[in-house]
């Protein structure tokens, strides 16, 4: 039996197109560098070893889950890899929702529950969040691929 939410979202850890460029160009370069290399004992050989670790590391990345985003039941409940801790954000708590871009910055490091300066940060990729203030001042920055469907669907579940 399938449980159906109103919005539901998983963020992969090595689908960020950024990270995967920059794993993709240092792979080509040692395997650049194993196949111009004429001496192939021990140095080159580490470097095809390096370049195809590289290469493996990112296959497994991209299937490796981050964090996931449901809303339902009136909370946005965050679940991320094995040893983080469930996150529920209640929304009767929250005073304003906005849509934002995550950061002006181009490359941003993958984030669960990151605090600092009164602000949780929730990130995996992609330039969109989601901004949540609750009642205290605490401002929550959600990443997401789905800005538009995730803002309709908490303030939907606000609303009801």
């Amino acid at each position: 039996m399938t449980v159906h939410y109103p919005f539901h979202e998983k963020q992969y850890l090595g689908r960020d197109y950024n990270f995967i460029s920059i794993r993709l160009v240092m792979a080509v370069f040692c395997l650049v560098a194993y196949y111009v290399t004429e001496n192939r004992d021990r140095n080159g050989d580490l470097l095809l070893l390096v370049g195809c670790g590289i290469l493996l590391l990112s296959v497994v990345m991209l299937f490796m889950l981050h964090y996931r985003t449901v809303v339902n039941n009136k909370s946005v409940i965050l679940d991320g890899l094995w040893t983080t801790r469930l996150v529920k954000i209640d929304l009767n708590s929250i005073t304003k929702v906005e849509k934002v871009p995550y950061s002006k910055y181009f490359l941003n490091n993958p984030v669960y529950n990151l605090h600092r300066n009164g602000t949780i940060k929730f990130y995996a990729g992609g330039k969109d969040a989601v901004k949540l203030t609750d009642r205290d001042g605490l401002v929550y920055i959600i990443g997401t691929q789905k800005q538009s469907e995730l803002y309709n669907a908490i303030v939907e579940a606000q609303a009801s």
